[in-house]
């Protein structure tokens, strides 16, 4: 359960244990801990990154393969928050738990890569990387917003813009330097929370872009990729 976390954060504690039934496209071959490195431990970071912080915090998770200390912390708080035994350990209920929040396209329990696309039609192409970049980083975003939901109570939470091709984020005034035209940011809105709480929950998922509107949140990873902007911004 998530007990202090729930309190925390004002998180809507979930108090049952959701049951992992349908493992998608990752198979994890072993029991990951701290000291572990490989592509599996790249995986799971990517999978537990939105629990990067148990307070407000500039920090987020490394996806860098090498399980460390930060990746533990964030298995803790992935498990606590899914009714797990929180020992920091990946192993098979924790694998089963993290395959659950997966589809089988390999996007997200509870996102669809549609929702992320540029909305002038060309899909996650006409951006600064190429689309299959686009994509990967739609992925790893989706990640981190399936917490930022579950911190919301497994309330929606709802993509007003995310990707945008160089030509759509000009067309609707966006700067030149925008997170969005590398799929590495969206505009959200989570559903019965008000603004300041959704950014409550950003500053403790791993986001280094925030950036607050009368009605919905700007979220990015900015400081993780070589083209996103390399300084941290809060605008709360």
């Amino acid at each position: 359960m998530l007990g202090g976390f729930a309190a925390a954060v004002g998180v809507a504690a979930v108090g049952t244990v959701v049951t992992a039934t349908n493992a998608h496209a990752y198979n994890w071959t072993r029991t990951m801990r701290n000291g572990d490195s490989g592509n599996d431990v790249r995986e799971l970071q990517i999978r537990v990154a939105g629990w990067a912080a148990g307070s407000a915090s500039r920090t987020y998770v490394a996806v860098d393969g090498q399980f460390g200390p930060g990746t533990e912390a964030a298995v803790r708080r992935f498990q606590s928050a899914y009714g797990l035994t929180s020992d920091g350990v990946a192993g098979p209920q924790t694998h089963s738990q993290l395959n659950w929040l997966e589809s089988s396209d390999g996007s997200t329990r509870h996102f669809s890569f549609s929702e992320f696309q540029s909305k002038d039609g060309s899909g996650f192409g006409g951006g600064r990387v190429g689309s299959s970049t686009v994509r990967e980083n739609v992925r790893r975003l989706m990640y981190k917003l399936e917490a930022m939901r579950r911190k919301g109570g497994n309330n929606p939470c709802y993509i007003n813009s995310a990707f945008r091709s160089v030509s759509h984020n000009a067309n609707v005034g966006g700067a030149s330097n925008s997170q969005h035209v590398y799929g590495i940011a969206a505009d959200i809105r989570i559903g019965n929370r008000s603004v300041s709480q959704v950014i409550s929950y950003a500053q403790i998922s791993g986001f280094s872009g925030i950036i607050r509107y009368s009605t919905h949140t700007h979220v990015d990873s900015r400081v993780e990729y070589p083209y996103g902007a390399q300084s941290w911004y809060w605008a709360v």
